[in-house]
């Protein structure tokens, strides 16, 4: 019987044991003489096994954790709004400097085209301090 008891204790400490051999444990050590500091364990825990828990309630405890989630959630909010708020700020900076480039982009393009025109025209520029045709081709007047 002895060899059984230090098998199960042997168990019982390494937390192997289930809950009928941790039964016939107690019964053999309450009915074996020796093991007295194990009686005094499984006394113990026998009495704290009849105690009936307690329902402590602590106040404002309840309403604390109500706040703090909703400061929590109020938090995950406004992080979001802002998030989007910044996004969409970027994405609309972004669309302005595009248009803006673009407008630039085709600013230099008449530029460009004007010059082009302008130099094309060079040859006429001498035509305008004509005042009629007869300078320009030197007709006689006729009698």
């Amino acid at each position: 019987m002895k060899e059984r008891i230090d098998e199960l204790l042997e168990k019982y400490w390494e937390g192997e044991t289930s809950l009928a051999e941790e039964k016939e444990l107690r019964n053999l050590v309450a009915s074996t003489e020796g093991y007295e500091r194990e009686k005094e364990l499984f006394q113990a825990l026998g009495g704290f096994r009849a105690e009936e828990p307690k329902a402590v309630h602590i106040p404002g405890k309840s309403r604390q954790r109500w706040l703090s989630q909703g400061m929590s959630w109020a938090a995950s909010i406004a992080l979001l709004l802002g998030a989007y708020w910044g996004w969409s700020a970027y994405e609309q900076k972004q669309a302005e400097e595009q248009a803006y480039r673009e407008v630039m982009e085709a600013l230099a393009l008449i530029q460009t085209n004007l010059s082009k025109g302008q130099a094309q025209l060079d040859p006429l520029h001498d035509l305008r301090y004509l005042n009629t045709t007869k300078q320009l081709f030197q007709l006689e007047p006729t009698r």
